[in-house]
């Protein structure tokens, strides 16, 4: 039998997936952890269960998907991605990576091909972080072979315990087998939507991801005195918005104009008293900061840093500062990439080398084993939103570009380890 993807098969797949959860406008709505995810997980179980694979789970309810390899022994090679969305999401956001991986084993297995490693479809869980922070939650506890204590006591948004919800996750699925968090595998790959316009804008089928760019979040207080609006000259004015929209004027037409590389964002803004006709007695706002260099994130901070209390003090009020998140930038196996490469030649497809400005779970397995992305345009670059779409052709291209890499990539591995 001819090895390659199963069009058809993949596109009712996305369809059939796409209803769980599905919303009137066409998105999907599977949170983490919640029945619409635990139904989805049943059924890519099912899936493989009736296709003979083995089906296995771990204590954060990662869920894997083996095939055999002729080195039994071995670490397997991992490709997926996850199956939980945003509240109004999209249906190809994660889906699309676990199910062209599923589509990948099932092709192989169609064909009867005997690889060397095993083979593992991932589904990690809750990559969105939308019900339960943070994000990226499976990927990181299996880095880290540790679910960090302080989850345990965690909320979601609609006031439901992790810790109740993973186990319902986990008793959900009483065939797939347990196994320990954080198991060696031999490397990964993750194929996934761009959520951007670059692919779609350069007419270029597939992106060859060489890193995640860093992420840095800082949450900033202006404190001033509150007055009233109507009776307080300027001269007697500590108004923490003036020094705010100062700052921030300033940190806009500087930061990201001076280095196209960099990610510049204020995602919260908030006023106290709010009320119309006083002075506000503080301003909280927060700052979202990407570049896929630590050092340049180091130098912008302190940039922020100085920027605001230089405001601050020319209008008589004080600053402080906290950090929020802090996730150092990844650079990914240049093996692997060079595998990518080579598939990518062999499928005679053009392609784009890329920073990914998006976490993925990728970032955290690329810190226990090789790891790489692969990118698919979707239209006009929007994501985390019901109206992502990727086009039928860029899907199936993004499949065989997985399939073609994923067979190079444990070549490569295989061969190198027995030399």
């Amino acid at each position: 039998m001819t090895l390659d993807i199963d069009r058809a098969r993949l596109l009712q797949r996305l369809d059939d997936f796409a209803r769980i959860g599905g919303t009137p406008a066409g998105g999907v709505n599977r949170q983490a952890l919640s029945d619409e995810d635990r139904r989805s997980r049943r059924l890519l179980a099912e899936l493989a269960l009736a296709r003979g694979f083995r089906v296995f789970q771990d204590p954060m309810a990662n869920l894997f998907i083996h095939r055999k390899g002729r080195l039994a022994g071995r670490p397997p090679f991992v490709i997926g991605s996850h199956l939980d969305s945003q509240p109004t999401g999209g249906r190809f956001d994660g889906a699309l990576g676990t199910l062209s991986a599923f589509e990948v084993i099932e092709s192989i297995e169609d064909a009867d091909l005997e690889t060397d490693l095993p083979l593992e479809v991932v589904a990690w869980t809750n990559e969105e972080g939308s019900r339960f922070a943070p994000g990226t939650m499976g990927s990181m506890a299996f880095a880290a072979r540790a679910i960090p204590e302080t989850w345990s006591e965690l909320l979601g948004t609609d006031g439901a315990p992790f810790r109740a919800e993973l186990k319902a996750t986990l008793d959900a699925l009483p065939e797939a087998e347990m196994r320990l968090l954080g198991f060696p595998i031999s490397g990964y790959l993750e194929l996934h939507i761009e959520q951007g316009p670059a692919l779609e804008q350069e007419k270029i089928p597939i992106g060859i991801v060489d890193g995640i760019q860093g992420t840095r979040w800082l949450d900033i207080t202006v404190n001033g005195q509150a007055a009233h609006a109507g009776t307080t000259a300027l001269s007697f004015r500590r108004d923490p918005m003036a020094a705010a929209v100062a700052s921030l004027d300033t940190l806009f037409k500087s930061i990201m104009p001076q280095d196209e590389r960099t990610r510049f964002t204020i995602g919260r803004f908030a006023v106290q008293p709010g009320s119309v006709n006083a002075i506000p007695g503080s301003v909280v706002f927060t700052v979202d900061l990407r570049h896929p260099e630590p050092s340049a994130i180091d130098a912008l901070e302190m940039k922020i840093r100085n920027t605001c209390v230089a405001a601050a003090e020319v209008h008589g009020c004080e600053v402080t500062f906290r950090r929020l998140f802090d996730m150092p930038p990844a650079t990914f196996s240049e093996g692997l990439l060079n595998c990518l490469g080579r598939a990518a030649a062999r499928l005679d497809l053009p392609v784009k080398r890329m920073i990914s400005g998006a976490f993925h779970d990728a970032l955290f397995v690329n810190r226990v084993a090789p790891a790489a992305m692969i990118f698919v345009p979707c239209r006009d670059g929007l994501s985390h939103n019901e109206a992502e779409y990727v086009e039928p052709d860029d899907a199936i291209t993004g499949a065989r570009m997985l399939l073609a890499s994923t067979l190079e990539a444990m070549r490569e591995i295989a061969s190198s380890k027995s030399n």
